[in-house]
């Protein structure tokens, strides 16, 4: 390995990992490599990336919580212009970390990648004029299979750094975040699937020893 930095289980949340690249710079500029299968592999990111996705926001705009339901994706995020705040939220069943977050400053600067592996909930706000974000994700994008989580969920807590001259009240999000799930809400409809499972599961097993 040795050209990368790899910190792993950001927060004691199993599988979250921070990637500080080697960069290579002299009068001219800088060289680094942001991706390398085996450096990656090596450090236990062995994902087979599928597509790569760019979006860009000003300042003050906060994207998510955002997860996949039927397709989830292993994400590898990163800032290429600006600075965002990035935060992952365990929503892997039967973690002892579940409902747990992470948030890292990604920027263009410290040129910080995020592994954020399947299962979790994913959100970032812009803290500079404007900012460039880049991800790999490991499976493609599939319409109406994205779920959402409040961004300010009292039971999740996130800590989100403000922009500066900003308050929670200037912040900018779509209106479908506006009107995403509370973190109860979101786990009392995965309780109500679990008990719809074992019901089925019970019937098909008296049919089977009738």
């Amino acid at each position: 390995m040795g050209k990368i930095k790899v910190t792993k289980d950001c927060n004691g949340i199993q599988g979250l990992m921070v990637i500080e690249p080697t960069v290579f710079g002299d009068d001219r500029g800088y060289f680094m490599e942001t991706y390398n299968y085996n450096d990656f592999a090596e450090a236990g990111i062995d994902c087979q990336f599928v597509q790569d996705n760019q979006s860009a926001s000003k300042k003050g705009v906060l994207r998510g919580l955002h997860f996949q339901i039927h397709y989830p994706q292993d994400k590898l995020v990163r800032v290429i212009v600006g600075e965002v705040f990035d935060v992952a939220v365990d929503l892997r069943e039967g973690s002892k970390t579940f409902g747990k977050w992470y948030g890292v400053k990604l920027s263009a600067e410290n040129k910080k990648q995020f592994f954020v592996p399947k299962g979790f909930a994913h959100g970032f706000i812009v803290l500079s004029d404007y900012a460039e974000f880049c991800y790999k994700v490991t499976d493609f994008y599939h319409p109406n299979d994205e779920g959402g989580l409040m961004w300010n969920d009292p039971d999740i807590a996130v800590e989100w750094p403000m922009p500066e001259g900003m308050t929670a009240e200037d912040l900018i999000l779509s209106e479908k975040d506006k009107v995403n799930s509370s973190f109860k809400e979101y786990t009392a409809s995965k309780q109500v699937l679990h008990d719809r499972y074992r019901k089925i599961s019970g019937t098909a097993g008296q049919l089977v020893g009738f």
